[in-house]
């Protein structure tokens, strides 16, 4: 059958079947990037062996997998043009694109299964690999389950980019994140601030967008884009020098290793430069889990991390980049060496827990930066999941109406202040998020502080002790207020405690859940 009879949707007679076999096998048939010669050789035997060769095309016809697989295709093959009905433009099928293609690969399915079902052999080619972005899965759900198949893996467009541009895409414990560039912009820049590398399939009409997304995570100066890789009319260069209006759908943005790129690059001298910034990061309450895309993306991006030893052990270790710990009562000094680095051109992270603004480090790294000669170096503050919503979150919802944050900690406020404000909180009826209730030198506040509020509140008032949570000793109890004791609590623990209306409940599966309603009763 020739190309313009598959295309037209007539299939060929049914071919009387063998006693050997009652209905043919089913390939999916990966054939590589472009470039003939990268097709596997048993891309080669199984169109060889095949009665039937499939294969996608649009409207126009042309084929991009007839024409890599061509010099393999014998006139006595019977070919099928699965022609789609619709690419990018609008369609008035009732049932909208998706419907469109639906009704199509039902379509195409059943032709396929008419040539099975006689005994025919049928390849369906497809650039790349089969199983990755490719036509052929389609067909694949709706025959496999019905026929012998095998899949034959091809070269994806993602190595042969690589290789054509001649850089690794990860190394060591890099992360590769392969992302559609049809996923919706803020989406796209999340996920490729969080990565370590990065490919972006899919460009065409899609490639103002993906710009945006590389410029705004801050990986646009990075990022490489290849057309075409290894077919004729190949074109590679740097992202930022493309011209929108010239990019065809089969072209991808690459973001490779940076571990490879700055071991092709030697590190410059310090000097002052305007390529320095400070970026306090909130690593959340525990670790990689409950990291924003964005804080990832800065950790990953950082030439130096400065911070508390414990909060740098959260952080993996990338080559290349320096870590600077130090001890948890030295914020000033801390915020001073990050600030001195960033003036020298580096980019600097310093690592906070929970969120970076709640009695953490940016208060104390804004402090140093508000004074010179700091006042010109960038200063950004990444926000994190603090302790009090992740504890919050543990237990139910304790903090559902308005509530207080309060230290516990007198290492830098009066002991006098803060009953001052545990008797206003409590006297105001709030909720209450109690941080640094206690540590090995500081061991009578916790009792001072029930008291206090054993003032105002009912001894039957819930307090949540949540210790290490999102960690490996992770602990949540719920206690009356009068029953509250300083020995089980240490600087691991947040103290939540309940308003007036805050209620404590067993549910049915036995589970315990705390809640404050946000309706309050009018007076």
């Amino acid at each position: 059958m020739s190309e313009q009879q598959a295309s037209s949707g007539t299939t060929a007679p049914a071919a009387a079947q063998s006693p050997e076999r009652s209905t043919g096998h089913l390939y999916g048939v990966g054939l590589g990037p472009g470039d003939p010669s990268l097709m596997t050789v048993r891309a080669v035997e199984i169109i060889a062996r095949a009665d039937v060769v499939a294969y996608h095309s649009a409207r126009h016809g042309r084929s991009i997998a007839r024409s890599i697989a061509a010099q393999h295709i014998r006139p006595d093959h019977i070919e099928e043009a699965l022609v789609y009905p619709v690419t990018t433009e609008s369609t008035d099928h009732p049932g909208g694109y998706r419907g469109a293609l639906d009704e199509f690969y039902e379509a195409a399915a059943a032709r396929l299964a008419a040539h099975l079902d006689a005994g025919r052999t049928v390849a369906v080619i497809s650039e790349g690999d089969p199983f990755f972005y490719g036509s052929y899965q389609h067909m694949h759900k709706r025959l496999a389950h019905r026929y012998p198949t095998e899949v034959i893996p091809g070269v994806t467009s993602i190595s042969a980019a690589a290789a054509r541009l001649g850089t690794p895409l990860t190394e060591a414990d890099e992360v590769l994140t392969v992302l559609p560039g049809t996923l919706p912009e803020e989406e796209l820049t999340a996920r490729l601030s969080a990565t370590d590398s990065a490919v972006v399939m899919k460009l065409g009409r899609t490639f103002p967008g993906v710009r945006r997304a590389l410029e705004r995570s801050g990986r646009l100066t990075e990022a490489r884009y290849v057309e075409r890789a290894t077919m004729a009319g190949e074109r590679t260069g740097a992202f930022s020098d493309i011209d929108a209006d010239s990019v065809p759908y089969f072209s991808v943005a690459v973001v490779p290793s940076r571990i490879a790129t700055a071991a092709e690059e030697p590190e410059p001298e310090p000097v002052a430069t305007d390529r320095g910034e400070v970026v306090v990061v909130g690593t959340g309450p525990a670790g990689p889990r409950w990291l924003t895309p964005e804080s990832r993306g800065a950790l990953a991006a950082a030439d130096d991390l400065v911070g508390y030893t414990t909060y740098l052990d959260r952080v993996p270790v990338r080559p290349g980049q320096r870590r600077h710990p130090s001890d948890n009562k030295v914020e000033s000094e801390r915020a001073e060496f990050a600030l001195d680095l960033a003036r020298r051109g580096r980019r600097v992270a310093v690592v906070s827990g929970g969120d970076p603004g709640i009695f953490a480090m940016a208060t104390a790294v804004l402090e140093v930066a508000s004074e010179e000669p700091y006042r010109s170096v960038p200063v950004r503050v990444l926000p994190g999941v603090t302790a009090a919503n992740a504890a919050a979150a543990r237990a139910g919802a304790p903090l559902g109406h308005d509530y207080a944050v309060l230290s516990l900690s007198d290492r830098l406020k009066p002991w006098e202040v803060i009953a001052e404000r545990l008797r206003a909180a409590a006297s105001a009826d709030l909720a209450l998020a109690l941080y640094n209730p206690g540590s090995r030198s500081r061991t009578w506040q916790v009792a001072k502080a029930r008291d206090v509020l054993l003032e105002h509140r009912a001894p039957d008032t819930p307090v949540i002790l949540a210790r290490d949570i999102g960690g490996p000793e992770e602990s949540l109890r719920t206690v009356r207020l009068t029953d509250l004791d300083p020995a089980q609590v240490d600087m691991r623990t947040i103290l939540l405690v309940g308003s007036s209306q805050t209620r404590r409940v067993r549910r049915g599966d036995d589970s315990e859940v705390v809640w404050t309603p946000r309706r309050y009763p009018e007076r």
